[in-house]
């Protein structure tokens, strides 16, 4: 029943505790058939976000399959991906956290044993089981080159030691092996380019253990992505040639591709982490497709031609982890929470959750997510509006909302209509939160990721102002009380906002990039040219890399700040934080700088996001002036 007694925005009770929503929050790391079973990994906060494997029988029960203190967890690119891979023996193989060695586990072995031998820093990732081989992206740290050598290279689950297949570019991935495996076909890219701008499908013949006479079949002013063989000659990609990333139909012989039911829409993604699947080929030949367009959907297209959408649950990030006959396993996120899914394409309607995907509370919590476009001094600005939604309260008469901006990392990432705990847990206090997918953000076309090409710092400022001022003038939100969140790249665009704009009357920044020319003197390989192609190339475009610095302009600090930061982040390291803290100290601001020990880039242990959460409330209740009753109060310098 509805409270009659209306109590402020902000401050409503709610069932939603942060130790609740820390422990909904399921991180998904792979999935497979495995026999009759559905195996999966995840990140466990609890333990400290050890990456644990498990196991469901046929008879629902679940059990562990890779204990602690083990850890598949993959450093390759620095985000890993593809961290592990099974047989249908039960056979584990998995990148080691500590080591980053490949390891592999039998069935009811006490414990597993080496397949790739000490050698320093040699990473591996995006593991994968084809044909019988087990083949792995390796990165090599140890020869001192500015550029890791990397190479696609078969493990020999045997314990013999790896043996590379082929190399030849800076980065590769997504190796496929064709059935007679006589072709060994890939996705490879060089810098200054990232796999999103410019990359490459090649093929080539595998003869005495090595891959002969590569060539590239498509790609160079596009960027494919995951090639699935059919045949021992036929091969089925994603490409963006024509601005949306569609799936492509090509032969070994280098005939032209064929396009595969064209879209409005992207069959594909940003290739941050390894292992990702856009697409699953079934053995009938129809292909299971994800879709997105601001939001995901699920299609299936038959050989003749024919489509249609799949009801599945899950509605972003969605990633097709394997196939078996006619069933799939899906994870993604969806008005519940992220999670993992059995669907059997015949019969979706009959999906199961298998992991995540459920939370302590009901869906009355959950706020119910409104796609809107505002416009923007660049063009349109897409967001997901999250309203407060809480069944047992109301707001005094003409009170509005306070409200949370919401700037995704990467910044070449993507958010969907798909409510999260974390959202929850502000929504259902009666604070609105609007999740930006600013220009550069994938989900929406080429030409709209590339909106941000030599404009980072400026377009995404831009856009996340236009959102904020648009919810204010809908008279949505209190245009006083409106506050502005991100972590990593979305954190520089919140550090950005508050030196550049007074949209925001507050701001959360989460290990955010500060200094434009520490961050690229500083950062990993993978992200080394990323600037290159964001702002400009070093040194021409040194003056722009100082002025867009929020570094540069502490002077203009004025608004309250909370920072969080790892006091391990290699790619944001703690100095461009303390330097923030510092200089609102001296300008005399209100803030707040949590540190953590044990945390990177990106927080995975329990205790860490418990109180960020709760930080973060109690930080917006002390700036826009409502009581946070069940949080603990937030000391402000």
């Amino acid at each position: 029943m509805t409270s009659s007694t209306p109590s402020p925005y902000g401050s409503w009770p709610s069932p939603l505790t942060a130790a609740d929503v820390s422990a909904s929050s399921a991180r998904i790391e792979g999935a497979r058939f495995v026999g009759d079973d559905v195996w999966w990994g995840e990140s466990i906060a609890e333990e400290a976000g050890r990456s644990g494997v498990r196991r469901r029988a046929a008879s629902g029960s679940v059990v562990e399959v890779l204990p602690a203190p083990w850890s598949a967890r993959s450093r390759v690119h620095e985000y890993g991906g593809g961290s592990w891979t099974a047989d249908d023996a039960g056979t584990l193989y998995f990148v080691e956290k500590s080591d980053q060695r490949v390891w592999r586990l039998d069935p009811g072995a006490d414990a597993p044993v080496p397949l790739t031998p000490e050698a320093g820093d040699v990473r591996y990732g995006g593991l994968t089981l084809q044909h019988g081989r087990l083949l792995t992206v390796r990165e090599d740290h140890t020869t001192g080159r500015d550029v890791p050598p990397r190479a696609i290279v078969e493990v020999a689950t045997d314990g013999s030691g790896p043996h590379p297949l082929v190399a030849g570019s800076d980065f590769v991935a997504h190796p496929a092996l064709s059935p007679d495996g006589t072709h060994l076909a890939w996705i490879a890219w060089d810098h200054p380019h990232m796999a999103w701008d410019r990359a490459e499908l090649r093929v080539g013949r595998v003869e005495d253990g090595r891959v002969q006479a590569w060539r590239t079949l498509t790609g160079g002013g596009s960027s494919p992505l995951q090639p699935e063989w059919t045949r021992d000659d036929e091969l089925v990609f994603s490409d963006d040639p024509t601005g949306r990333w569609n799936l492509w139909r090509t032969r070994v012989s280098g005939a032209s591709p064929s396009a595969v039911a064209p879209a409005d829409a992207d069959t594909g993604g940003p290739l941050w982490v390894l292992g990702t699947r856009w697409f699953s080929v079934l053995d009938d030949g129809r292909i299971v497709a994800v879709r997105t367009n601001g939001s995901d959907e699920l299609v299936v297209l038959a050989p003749a031609g024919d489509e249609r959408a799949l009801p599945v649950e899950p509605v972003t990030r969605l990633s097709l982890e394997d196939v078996r006959g006619s069933r799939i396993l899906l994870s993604g996120a969806s008005a519940r929470g992220a999670g993992l899914w059995l669907v059997d394409v015949d019969h979706p309607d009959d999906a199961e959750p298998i992991a995540g995907a459920s939370s302590p509370w009901g869906d009355e919590w959950m706020p119910l997510p409104r796609a809107v476009t505002f416009p923007g001094p660049h063009g349109p600005v897409h967001a997901f509006d999250y309203p407060p939604r809480n069944p047992h309260a109301v707001a005094p008469d003409g009170e509005l909302p306070p409200y949370v901006v919401f700037v995704h990392g990467g910044p070449t990432d993507h958010v969907g209509g798909a409510a999260s705990g974390k959202i929850a847990y502000l929504t259902s206090r009666g604070i609105g939160v609007l999740d930006v997918n600013y220009g550069g953000s994938t989900g929406y076309g080429r030409a709209y990721r590339e909106r941000l090409l030599g404009e980072w710092g400026v377009v995404d400022v831009d856009d996340v102002v236009a959102a904020a001022r648009g919810l204010g003038r809908a008279g949505a939100a209190d245009p006083a009380r409106i506050a502005v969140a991100g972590g990593s790249a979305g954190g520089w665009t919140v550090l950005c906002a508050v030196t550049n704009s007074d949209a925001f009357g507050a701001g959360i920044s989460r290990y955010g990039v500060a200094d434009l020319r520490r961050l690229a003197d500083d950062t990993h390989d993978f992200e080394a040219r990323y600037l290159d192609g964001m702002v400009g190339p070093r040194p021409e475009a040194e003056a722009l890399y100082i002025a867009r610095s929020p570094l540069s302009h502490l002077d203009r600090l004025r608004t309250p700040l909370l920072i969080e930061q790892g006091l391990e982040d290699l790619v944001v390291p703690p100095s461009q934080s303390e330097a923030v803290r510092d200089a609102l100290a001296a300008n005399g601001v209100a803030h707040a700088y949590l540190a953590f020990e044990g945390e990177g880039h990106g927080f995975r242990r329990a205790d860490t996001i418990v109180r960020t959460l709760e930080a973060e409330l109690a930080f917006l209740g002390q700036v826009f002036g409502f009581e946070t009753p069940g949080v603990p109060k937030l000391a402000l310098d």
